[in-house]
């Protein structure tokens, strides 16, 4: 019997080309988006899972206030291991550095550098290659490399045991190599070097410092410690207890609190954290996403089972004759769902894998698909079970429960399904294609906006290079010859670049402050010339200038810090201000300017004169920016020849923030686009069939008189009256949902009616197109044709 049904199945499909190739090819294509978006969730939800301790590894984040913080102090936890039985282990780690390393005449300059403890491998399960974890990052000087930093400083020798000379200066030796991290870490990184290097020349370290917040630190929780959400309030109520030990709330009145390291890559909303942190909000919108897309596909399918169920009439009235039960009917009807879910799905899996490459590019990834992994497999064979079942239920339901005797009569007045309910199946895709498309409008609009609002200063044309080696001892020689040529005259050297300040303090004093206030205050240490390169606008007093020796010890601040402190811009110049014990007065104010990312609102904050060199910045004249660069490499390199140059451009850091929106609105685009696709492909079937279906009224129509235009009119009028009926229920929705979306930015459009009238209009236009096609034919068919059986 089964073989019987399959056998119709598969007639059908040849009989009905047309018809199949839009039902398995609206299922390939929305099963397809659903896998590549499920592959992308899967990867964000699998971050940092891989540990074996995953479970019970924390990270200790401080907040003051609204201010949260990914770091610690390094004196905190060795005490907690100390002092709390429930803390097994732990390991700190530093800020990502930056440092040049050199092997013979390889030589690099690595950005992906940790100082850790040597507890790194106890508490993290990154697999060594080479090498004993329990004594690799005992000694000072050693360093564990990646399987792939071994291989670009000593080829195919074995580098246990070599050394690598760093920053011209020390060498460090190889003592393990590590398989190259996934990429499904939050922690990305080439090497780690033991944090007892720099035991002696860190403060923090060196004098158990417990008011810096300089290091990441993670803590193992013991075995029989049940993390319930309570327990984990009375071990934060500990780390509390022991800060407020070395510290006096007064000074400083922090709290904190226990992250999950597998929280960390989608739940961070923390300042001073590592770079390449998820969204679980764009986990969840794309997750609804795949669901809806998956939904448009299987709406397809039933609309167009119902629609043509008098086709079908007389078999299903025959074979109820002949005995077959109501059961054995939805039994066959569900199994020709199944069949083609199924060739949807082997179509899907093969489009997948063609396009896989392209979706990795678009989404920033390095996915893949492994059908021979049970978990994968088994996902996907539900995916086309679960697809089955849903596209054939109704239209099942539906075809078995015709009755044989008015069927065989010949009266199929009743037949073509139930009118209402295809209808709210077409509102359905609809609904979701504008609000896919009136989702992508806002999201491209939000990222323009981004891209193109004032940050209070003009980011074009700034070219940054770092001060390494002996740049820094070489600067009244670097800014002699920067000055020297009309290509680098204009610069300015900076502690570090206003795009995304990192650091914060509340040592900071002023008559008329609240002796209880903790504000945080942001700072930047400056020279003379960075207020004319940034182009940046005082609204009060002056900029630093070499004309006014006294500035070594005074201060500007800019709008937000002045209204802070209760000041006015009359009122602020000349007052004391004193930050880490340095009094001096305020010689400026400045007009507020981003220096976070456009998510966080704009900050109070503290300019210095910086005499210590960091970072060159030269504002470029338009069109020179590469001769600026050779130009600069030459200084480079006749300074500091120990040290490969390196450079970047404000812009493009600016930009690399919002990578992570700006995929996202490119995988919306996609995902709208085949959206609307799916449901244009539902609709021309359904269309072709109600044209074929009204045949004979078309050709009494034109007899009588009825012109083109007049027969699309009405074979379109149905339609569009659903698709307006979609624009009433998508508008709302989209306006929600795009609502919450961009409260997570502190600065961001204001949601304008015009592009749901937009989203509506192209989709009114799309649906018109594709139903004009069958439209038009239907009307310019001779209705001699039509009638002649009559």
């Amino acid at each position: 019997m089964i073989f019987n049904y399959l056998k119709i199945a598969f007639r059908n499909i040849i009989r009905h080309k047309a018809f199949a190739f839009i039902n398995i090819a609206g299922l390939a294509i929305g099963m397809a988006c659903s896998i590549f978006i499920l592959l992308w969730v899967q990867n964000e939800l699998s971050y940092d899972r891989f540990h074996k301790n995953a479970d019970r590894i924390y990270r200790i984040t401080v907040r003051l206030g609204d201010f949260k913080a990914a770091v610690n102090t390094a004196s905190m936890p060795p005490e907690l291991k100390r002092k709390i039985p429930a803390v097994k282990n732990f390991v700190r780690l530093s800020d990502l550095n930056q440092d040049v390393l050199e092997v013979g005449t390889k030589k690099f300059e690595e950005k992906r550098i940790f100082y850790a403890d040597s507890t790194f491998l106890q508490v993290f399960s990154f697999p060594l290659l080479r090498g004993n974890p329990a004594t690799a990052l005992n000694r000072p000087g050693s360093v564990l490399i990646t399987r792939d930093m071994a291989k670009k400083y000593f080829g195919d020798e074995d580098p246990m045991g070599k050394t690598i000379r760093m920053d011209n200066m020390d060498n460090i030796t190889v003592t393990g190599v590590l398989e190259n991290i996934p990429a499904n870490s939050h922690l990305q990184f080439d090497f780690i070097i033991p944090m007892s290097t720099i035991a002696q020349t860190n403060q923090d370290l060196r004098d158990n410092k417990w008011d810096n917040f300089d290091f990441y630190s993670y803590i193992v929780l013991d075995k029989n410690f049940i993390p319930t959400a309570a327990n984990l309030v009375a071990l934060e109520k500990q780390l509390d207890k022991i800060y407020k030990e070395h510290v006096d709330p007064k000074t400083l009145n922090v709290d904190f609190h226990l992250q999950p390291l597998t929280a960390i890559h989608l739940h961070s909303d923390m300042q001073a954290d590592l770079p390449g942190r998820g969204n679980i909000q764009y986990v969840n919108i794309f997750f609804i996403v795949a669901i809806f897309i998956l939904i448009v596909a299987c709406i397809n399918f039933m609309n167009l089972a119902t629609a043509r169920s008098a086709r079908r009439a007389k078999e299903v009235g025959l074979r109820k004759v002949v005995g077959a039960g109501r059961g054995q009917l939805i039994g066959q009807f569900l199994g020709e769902s199944m069949l083609i879910a199924f060739i949807a799905l082997l179509i899907a899996i093969s489009l997948v894998w063609l396009l896989l490459p392209e979706f990795n590019d678009v989404a920033g990834k390095l996915l893949s698909i492994h059908l021979m992994d049970g978990k994968i497999l088994a996902g996907l064979l539900g995916i086309a079970l679960i697809t089955g079942l849903v596209s054939g239920s109704y239209p099942a339901l539906f075809l078995s429960g015709f009755q044989p005797v008015k069927v065989l009569k010949g009266n199929m007045k009743t037949m073509g399904g139930n009118r209402v309910f295809r209808n709210s199946l077409v509102v359905l895709q609809f609904v979701v294609s504008i609000v896919l498309l009136a989702g992508t409008a806002l999201v491209y609009k939000q990222l323009s906006f981004i891209k193109n609002m004032n940050l209070g200063f003009d980011k074009s044309n700034l070219l940054y290079m770092p001060m390494t080696g002996d740049l820094f001892n070489r600067q009244d020689a670097l800014k002699s010859e920067l000055k020297q040529n009309p290509l680098t005259s204009d610069f300015t050297i900076s502690g570090m670049i206003p795009v995304n300040l990192n650091n914060g303090t509340v040592n900071v004093q002023w008559e008329g402050k609240d002796p209880n206030a903790q504000i945080i205050f942001p700072n930047i240490d400056v020279n003379e010339d960075f207020f004319d390169v940034y182009q940046l606008k005082m609204i009060s007093g002056r900029a630093f200038s070499r004309d006014f020796k006294g500035d070594s010890s005074n201060y500007v601040i800019n709008e937000k810090a002045m209204q802070v402190m209760g000041m006015t811009p009359a009122n602020a110049i000349g007052q004391p201000l004193t930050q880490f014990g340095v009094k001096g007065v305020i010689v400026g104010v400045v007009r507020n300017f981003n220096f976070k990312p456009v998510q966080q609102s704009i900050e109070p904050l503290i300019i210095r004169l910086n005499r210590s060199g960091g970072i060159v910045t030269v504002r470029t004249k338009p069109g020179t920016t590469a001769a600026t660069l050779k130009a600069m490499e030459r200084i480079s390199n006749s300074l500091n020849p120990a040290y490969p140059f390196s450079y970047g451009f404000v812009d493009q850091d600016l930009a690399n923030q919002y990578k992570g929106e700006q995929q996202m609105g490119n995988l919306f685009n996609i995902f709208a686009g085949l959206a609307i696709f799916i449901s244009c492909m539902g609709l021309y079937g359904l269309s072709a069939f109600m044209a074929e279906q009204r045949t004979k009224e078309i050709g009494v129509r034109k007899v009588l008189g009825a012109s083109v235009a007049n027969v699309v009119y009405m074979l379109s009028t149905s339609f569009t009256r659903l698709i307006l009926v979609a624009v009433l229920i998508a508008v709302p929705i989209s306006w929600y949902a795009m609502k919450q979306w961009l409260q997570g930015f502190a600065y961001h459009i204001q949601i304008g009616w015009i592009v749901f009238g937009a989203a509506a209009l192209a989709a009114l236009a799309i649906a018109w197109i594709t139903i004009s096609f069958e439209s038009v034919k239907a009307a310019v068919a001779n209705p001699v044709n039509s009638l002649r059986s009559e």
